[in-house]
């Protein structure tokens, strides 16, 4: 197709260096949308050898803008130059009207002055309001119709899962005002407290390998992958003392259970006399675990380092270590890990870096707490 005639009164006639510098900017896409689109707007007008000529309308077209966006872009280029061409188009005047021009603004002034008392609030409610309107107005709303209003629609179809404790219980209120009181002892070396818990970690595989991160640019890793199994965690951290181990096995039986004690009392606890140990009221959290592992004076041994204390059923947001848990979550656990070899190597590395920083557990909340906060779980007495 042959070139259509320019336009009359603005012809565009770009020079080697203009149309290097246009080309450029479509090239390296760096430049805000406006202005490439203004630059393909020249390109496609000039009418110089190196150029197509095209008239508005077929530019208009072809680059799915208006004809007066071309002529617009031509005129500036003519008669202004080559980065007014390119610049954004300036408003003459604001879309939206003033609520008070200089006259209002001078008798409102007038009047909060004449006023007997507190000129100043007058003057600042005045314009507050006035300031609130045109907000409004600006964000396509009416002054008591606002946006937030939509927090408080009903939305059926979304749904929590929540730990709800039983009302009136007096089973839990015991179990839970018994840990309470573990938590607001004085920190006694010899007897160090020790929580408990468990969890668990999907190991996946990459199925491709991933490109690794660049200078601006973040490391990118396919959609997807293998799964390889679950690896357990059992977290043994002590609050007041600043320090975690986290266990990882490939199950967590009473067996498992089991072996996790004999550690935490012959390996990190050895010279205590003994150890306050909290955990929840799992059926394998029990002395007959260790009876299940070991000869029965071994397995007396051990029961006899510990104090057990449990959390209640449908309570284990008592259970500090599962706030440690979700540290190790979010920090350490929220990636694909391979295998469990690699989920040691990553869950050694955290524990040493929390532990090297001390990171312990203030807990407030007591019993105290506990029967006003929470009164409803609490039996009432005729």
């Amino acid at each position: 197709m042959g070139k259509r005639g320019p336009a009359v009164k603005y012809v565009v006639r770009l020079n080697s260096e203009e149309r290097e510098q246009l080309e450029g900017m479509i090239r390296t896409g760096r430049e805000a949308a406006y202005r490439q689109l203004k630059a393909r707007i020249l390109l496609k007008a000039d009418v110089s050898t190196e150029g197509c000529g095209w008239d508005d309308a077929r530019i208009a077209e072809a680059l799915e803008t208006r004809s007066s966006t071309v002529f617009r872009t031509r005129y500036q280029l003519v008669e202004e130059g080559l980065e007014a061409a390119l610049a954004r188009k300036k408003q003459s005047t604001s879309a939206h009207a003033r609520i008070f021009d200089g006259e209002a603004e001078a008798k409102l002034i007038a009047f909060a002055c004449s006023a007997p008392q507190r000129p100043c609030t007058l003057v600042a409610a005045a314009f507050g309001k006035a300031r609130r309107r045109a907000g409004h107005r600006r964000g396509g709303q009416r002054q008591h119709d606002r946006a937030r209003a939509k927090k408080n629609v009903l939305k059926p179809h979304q749904s929590r899962y929540w730990v709800i404790p039983p009302s009136a219980n007096a089973a839990f209120v015991a179990a839970m005002e018994d840990v309470l009181d573990v938590y607001t002892r004085p920190h006694d070396p010899a007897r160090p407290l020790v929580c408990l818990d468990e969890t668990s970690k999907q190991l996946t595989k990459e199925t491709r390998a991933p490109f690794p991160m660049q200078p601006g640019q973040p490391a990118r890793f396919d959609y997807e992958y293998e799964r390889n199994g679950v690896a357990s965690l059992f977290m043994v951290f002590a609050p007041l003392e600043g320090w975690r181990h986290v266990a990882v096995r490939a199950r967590r039986t009473a067996i498992d259970y089991a072996h996790v004690l004999r550690d935490l009392a012959d390996t990190h606890f050895s010279k205590v006399d003994k150890i306050v140990l909290v955990q929840d009221n799992l059926n394998t959290h029990r002395p007959a675990s260790l009876y299940k592992a070991f000869p029965a004076a071994e397995a007396k041994r051990i029961a006899d380092r510990f104090e057990r204390h449990y959390t209640p059923k449908h309570g284990s947001w008592l259970n500090i270590a599962e706030c440690e848990l979700s540290v190790l979550a979010r920090q350490c656990l929220d990636r694909r890990i391979p295998d469990q070899a690699s989920l040691e190597t990553e869950v050694t590395a955290w524990t040493q870096n929390r532990s090297n920083a001390r990171a312990k557990t203030n807990w407030h909340f007591t019993s105290e707490d506990a029967r006003i906060k929470l009164s409803q779980l609490y039996p009432q007495i005729a």
